[in-house]
């Protein structure tokens, strides 16, 4: 009955985006800051001034940007949270960090091209060796052992948008994409890689069955649901402009990544 229920969860989650943001740890950053789909994100707290000062991303699409916000957060609050609320009643929190370490851990092909794209060379051996402890030792990636060796505790996150930012391509224009979030036109550009790059996106053609096409990206989408929408109400409860918290804390995370 359970397993059944999960498969009805995960395929209507499927429904509302089944190609994740780029996605964080479930612990928060020690300076009480939130993120929000893997960006850091301003405190609850901050006001307009703040918001000001860190926003340097043209956002000429902010009336159009708010309406699709807005749709946005109708969605989280009213269809996300419940389905992200069964999804944690069902599935134990050790059953849940398993599925987040085995998606996070096919990700590899992401991020051991955008490491040699990058020129990392040392990142690409890292994640390299990362892949196959975790692959091995950690049981096709259900543990993360590689994360308590001292040969792996300096690997950074990298993904297309950042290759991007290395190469000197600039933001482009700030846009909110309906269901995904926050990003901007080079980013947007390296989600579609980071999507291009996974191998969960071909399940369904690799093997063929349409349940493919449903089930594994829905899962993908489920498993980092909880811990986003616990972010994004972080980030933005009880914030003087809920867009603004999300715009700026969205930007102020990229450049961040972008800087390492």
């Amino acid at each position: 009955m359970k397993n059944l229920a999960f498969l009805s969860i995960a395929s209507l989650a499927f429904c509302v985006g089944c190609a994740s943001t780029k996605t964080t740890s479930p612990s928060g950053p020690s300076d009480g800051k939130a993120t929000v789909s893997g960006k850091a994100t301003v405190g609850a707290t901050d006001d307009l001034d703040t918001y000001a000062t860190v926003a340097s991303v043209p956002d000429p699409l902010q009336p159009v940007n708010r309406v699709t916000f807005w749709i946005n957060h109708q969605v989280y609050t009213y269809l996300l949270k419940p389905i992200s609320t069964g999804y944690k009643f069902i599935i134990p929190e050790k059953g849940r960090e398993a599925i987040h370490n085995a998606f996070e851990n096919v990700k590899y092909p992401v991020r051991l091209t955008n490491n040699l794209l990058q020129g990392n060379l040392k990142g690409a051996g890292q994640e390299t060796g990362s892949f196959l402890v975790n692959s091995t030792v950690g049981v096709a990636g259900l543990g993360r052992p590689a994360r308590h060796m001292q040969a792996f505790k300096d690997l950074k996150p990298t993904d297309t948008a950042q290759t991007f930012a290395k190469w000197g391509i600039p933001n482009g224009f700030y846009f909110v994409i309906p269901l995904i979030g926050p990003t901007t036109l080079r980013d947007g550009v390296g989600l579609a890689g980071d999507w291009a790059l996974n191998p969960i996106t071909w399940c369904g053609y690799i093997w063929g069955q349409p349940l493919w096409y449903i089930a594994i990206p829905a899962a993908n989408t489920m498993r980092s649901m909880p811990v986003q929408l616990d972010i994004y109400d972080a980030a933005t409860k009880g914030s003087l402009d809920r867009y603004l918290a999300a715009r700026d804390s969205y930007i102020q995370y990229r450049n961040e990544i972008n800087s390492r």
